[in-house]
């Protein structure tokens, strides 16, 4: 039996008796990054320096990384599909290679001093290769020199064994999976690592980062080659100990017992479906609202995701017969068992509860009425076999029933849903649905061209700016580029006046036209609070980090990139003000220069 604790501190044992400098985990909000809502990867925050920035703790890295992943969704309550996730994960920045990583894994995998898996259960997969890169012979012979017979090593192509990037473009490679046999019944005569039967577990991932994928779609090789790898700590731990899903492992079984015990219904069948969703997604929802740039539910990006996640649990709580008031009762398990690992739940708990509070009381008033709309909407649509656009907006506008709970009744009716006439309907009243905003972030930290640079460090004044006419208390709470405007959200209770807003422009303007160089210092943690500066003190284990300074008006810890100087953004104009969530503003604001916008 071995613990989520131990398992973490096995982990980062093992990598910093090997050199790997300790780092923790970031944000689940990417810091001015549009290339994607939340991060979802150990690399994600680190693509600066896979393309060769130097990282202030060195050329070796571990982490533990918070994550959160949309795309399987709909696949909550299996085995082992998670919304939130912990990533074990280990990086090289120029440094080790191949051998080095593999022979690693391995030793960690099946060794007594650490995880003691059998070895003769372990598999691998390599990429096969194609017009990108070639067949990855190299780690398929490090791998039988460690001990695993060519049998049991698969060559699959780009979709089973290559990695990024995290957007458009960026650092990518192939990859070399471990997989772990689960003793199960193989599903046919062909099953292998890449069946989804469950016979198979993926257990850990090593990416090796040697090209850069351009906006052309070409793989130039990056300057210097990199090792990234990714272990899922929830999965590890069910295999570990012989579970044969995450839902049994003591990262979730308080969470079920709380969810039966409040339910009037038997969890079985499609019922153990319902609470394997409530318990994933309030997980999720928690750490997303309950991190130190914490979004709460609205109709927009990370927003509309929490919003989702929330209500898809209070439906399927109703299926249990759980009655009204429940989402942040489970919240405050979740907070209790992980506050010591993830303090910042602990920290922002007042603003958790209050957030799934409000959602829960606003949607159980709509929700009655709106299930009965969609029976009325289902019935008179039975020969279609199709629900309508307007129809499917129609329950969003007046029911609050995102698209998606809408495809999932209409599926559980054996009818569709016309999704691109709800976008349609959407865009009419100028929202945007998650397919929407997932459409809109383009480019990202590995496109580091000066107009982010430039609208980065506009973000930094913006910053001083708010607190000194608001406040101290402002502090970042998510923040996205693009290549037409900056997006900053800021904690405040009310909407904020004209006034405000103009001072705050004028704040920014004149640090401008003052043309203050960007100064860029690295030093530890404590050096950095000594100084003044803002930004969320992350590193639990000490350790380096950049600080950028313009003059002794701005004092951040960021990861960059930025401009040489104030004098290059040109004028700030802020172009709207507006609610984010419960308690949360956003701005958004451009940079002109002779009446042109340039960023």
């Amino acid at each position: 039996m071995i613990t989520a604790k131990e398992l973490r501190q096995k982990y980062l044992k093992f990598f910093q008796e090997r050199e790997h400098a300790v780092i923790p985990s970031a944000s689940l909000i990417p810091e001015n990054d549009p290339t994607c809502l939340f991060i979802s990867a150990g690399m994600h925050p680190l693509v600066p320096y896979l393309l060769g920035e130097p990282h202030p703790e060195g050329k070796r890295l571990a982490s533990v990384q918070k994550c959160i992943r949309t795309g399987d969704i709909d696949e909550v309550g299996d085995a082992l599909h998670l919304t939130f996730f912990e990533m074990l994960g280990n990086w090289s920045l120029g440094d080790y290679f191949k051998s080095e990583a593999i022979q690693w894994s391995w030793h960690f995998l099946t060794s007594k001093d650490w995880l003691g898996l059998d070895p003769k259960k372990i598999y691998v997969s390599v990429f096969a290769g194609d017009e990108d890169a070639p067949r990855d012979e190299e780690s398929a012979k490090i791998w039988q020199g460690v001990g695993v017979s060519p049998e049991r090593i698969y060559y699959y192509g780009k979709e089973e064994n290559w990695w990024g990037p995290a957007g458009r473009t960026g650092p990518c490679g192939p990859d070399t999976e471990m997989y772990y046999d689960t003793g199960r019944e193989p599903c046919g005569p062909n099953c292998e690592p890449k069946c989804n039967c469950g016979k198979y577990s993926e257990i850990w991932n090593n990416v090796f980062m040697q090209y850069n994928k351009t906006s052309d779609g070409k793989y130039e090789k990056l300057k210097q080659q990199n090792v990234d790898t990714g272990m899922g700590l929830e999965r590890t731990i069910a295999i570990l100990n012989g579970k044969s899903n995450v839902f049994e492992t003591e990262l979730f079984e308080p969470i079920m017992k709380q969810i039966n015990d409040l339910s009037s219904e038997v969890i079985e069948g499609d019922n153990l479906k319902s609470a394997r969703t409530i318990a994933d997604h309030l997980r999720a929802a928690t750490f997303i609202i309950g991190d130190d740039r914490g979004v709460g539910p609205s109709n927009l990006d990370q927003g509309y995701v929490v919003r989702r996640l929330i209500r898809k649990s209070i439906r399927h709580g109703r299926l249990l017969g759980i009655k009204n008031d429940f989402t942040k009762k489970i919240s405050q398990t979740l907070i209790d068992m992980y506050k010591d690992v993830y303090p910042e739940l602990n920290r922002n708990k007042k603003f958790v509860l209050e957030n799934l509070e409000i959602e829960e009381n606003k949607f159980t008033k709509t929700l009655q009425k709106g299930l009965k709309e969609f029976e009325t909407i289902a019935s008179s649509e039975k020969l279609k076999q199709t629900i309508s656009g307007e129809q499917a907006f129609e329950l969003f506008s007046t029911y609050g029933f995102p698209l998606e709970m809408t495809q999932e009744l209409a599926s559980e009716q054996g009818l569709q849903v016309d999704t691109d006439g709800f976008e349609k309907a959407f865009k009419k009243h100028q929202e945007l649905s998650r397919k929407g905003s997932e459409k809109k972030f383009k480019g990202g930290l590995a496109d580091q061209k000066e107009q982010t640079a430039k609208l980065h460090t506009a973000t930094h004044l913006l910053h001083q700016a708010l607190r000194q006419v608001l406040g101290d208390q402002v502090k970042q709470m998510g923040s996205n580029i693009t290549a037409e405007r900056l997006r900053f959200d800021f904690p405040h209770p009310q909407k904020m006046t004209s006034q405000e807003l103009k001072r705050v422009e004028d704040i920014v303007n004149k640090k401008i036209k003052e043309d203050i160089p960007i100064i860029c210092e690295e030093m530890t943690v404590d050096q950095a609070k000594k100084k003044g500066a803002i930004g969320l003190f992350e590193h639990k284990y000490g350790g380096r980090v950049k600080v950028y300074s313009a003059g002794d008006f701005s004092c951040e810890i960021c990861g960059g990139p930025h401009a040489t100087s104030t004098g290059e953004l040109g004028h700030f104009e802020i172009k709207k003000e507006e609610s984010s969530s419960a308690g949360v503003r956003r701005i958004k604001a451009v940079l002109e220069q002779d009446s042109k916008i340039i960023v």
